[in-house]
């Protein structure tokens, strides 16, 4: 059936919405605010008590209407319980209003989600893409009983629970780490127990950025990889999604391939992500794009990966944020990257640290994988409900 044959009614949010206030109980979302079955009320426009019932009577948001990203990243969808205070919307969310006989507000939000690459693909535009509420009410949805409907529902609702609660695991196990880097070595800010500052520059034996215009080595069967940005982020190097590469062999390969223990450090766009080399990594092969440095430190003095920690803190952050303060475009040289300051600790207390990562990474490997077979899972009931 099409969207328009299960819902009563399918509208958007404000075309025009009202200037906003400082602050009130009154707000308008937008499709920054609905996620995957999560409404979030994360800075709101804050609207006048007039202005709101005027917009608010004619989007009509009620308890159990399925609300659709219309606009931006378009194709995400939540519905509206009963706990959530009221609201209206910018025209970059759409408003369905199922029909309570045909069709229960999950099952909806659910096929929708499944439908998430076709609506992606009907999207237009340049600067922003969006997709007209016509082609939203001409979606193809499946419609079972609702007696199937809610069968449905509750074994997805099942595994939805499930994944959050892994998700939730991994996020704590990484909290975990940033809480014991505060509790050895204390605020890396006020430094409370007066560990010696240095610049950066004192301990490094190597530093360099990596390559351009490697379009032509980067090949599906390719043998080694290339490290890109995106491969990059809170203190590791993830190899799920990294680029194949067969790289020449000549001197700007030589310089750029990395070492076991290499520190990496985006040093374009998004400052200051940092990951380290690890064995596998090493032993596979692999080279850095333009948009990273590679570091290498006196092993002796300092441990790379404690140096990823300190510099993925508030101290090391707010210092990425300084150097690059009076740039046009993001971006670190080597002078800005040398100048950085750490505090150093015993080497001895860095090691301790690192053994409690390696402690809790095996953790988290495990979490992980049965967050990943339980996604895997909930991917295979979605295909095999909505096709």
């Amino acid at each position: 059936m099409k969207i328009k044959d299960i819902c009563t009614s399918v509208t958007d949010g404000s075309h025009n919405p009202p200037q906003g206030i400082e602050k009130s109980e009154y707000m308008m979302l937008s499709s920054k605010n609905v996620f995957d079955d999560e409404i979030t009320f994360d800075e709101p426009r804050f609207l006048s008590e007039k202005d709101f019932e005027r917009e608010y009577t004619r989007t009509k948001v009620a308890v159990g209407d399925v609300l659709l990203t219309i606009v931006g990243t378009v194709g995400r969808a939540a519905t509206v319980d009963e706990d959530m205070p009221a609201f209206t919307l910018q025209r970059s969310v759409a408003v369905l209003h199922p029909k309570s006989d045909v069709c229960l507000p999950r099952f909806l939000m659910y096929a929708l989600r499944r439908k998430r690459t076709y609506i992606e693909n009907r999207a237009k535009g340049v600067a922003q893409k969006g997709i007209y509420l016509k082609e939203v009410s001409d979606i193809d949805i499946p419609i079972p009983d609702i007696s199937n409907q809610e069968i449905i529902i509750n074994k997805l609702d099942k595994v939805k629970t499930i994944l959050k609660h892994r998700q939730k695991e991994v996020l704590a196990l990484d909290n975990l780490i940033k809480a014991r880097f505060v509790e050895m070595f204390g605020d890396p800010i006020m430094n409370p127990k007066r560990y010696p500052v240095h610049q950066l520059s004192e301990y490094i034996s190597s530093l360099t950025s990596g390559s351009r215009g490697w379009a032509q080595y980067c090949v599906e069967n390719g043998t080694e990889w290339f490290i890109t940005i995106k491969n990059v982020k809170d203190c590791h190097i993830t190899t799920d999604n990294m680029q194949p590469v067969n790289a020449p062999d000549n001197a700007e390969a030589k310089r750029t391939k990395v070492q076991e223990g290499d520190l990496l450090i985006s040093i374009t766009a998004d400052l200051g992500r940092t990951g380290v080399v690890t064995k596998e990594i090493a032993e596979h092969g692999a080279y850095i794009n333009q948009h990273l440095s590679c570091i290498r430190v006196n092993k002796e003095v300092l441990h790379p990966l404690f140096v990823a920690h300190y510099m993925e803190s508030p101290a090391g952050k707010e210092q990425f944020t300084a150097k690059n303060q009076s740039a046009v475009k993001a971006g670190l040289n080597f002078n800005s990257i040398n100048s950085l300051k750490l505090y150093v600790p015993p080497l001895k207390e860095q090691e301790e640290f690192i053994t409690f990562i390696t402690q809790v990474t095996k953790s988290k490997v495990a979490v992980q994988k049965a967050l990943d077979e339980t996604q895997l899972l909930f991917d295979s009931l979605m295909q095999q409900y909505f096709g």
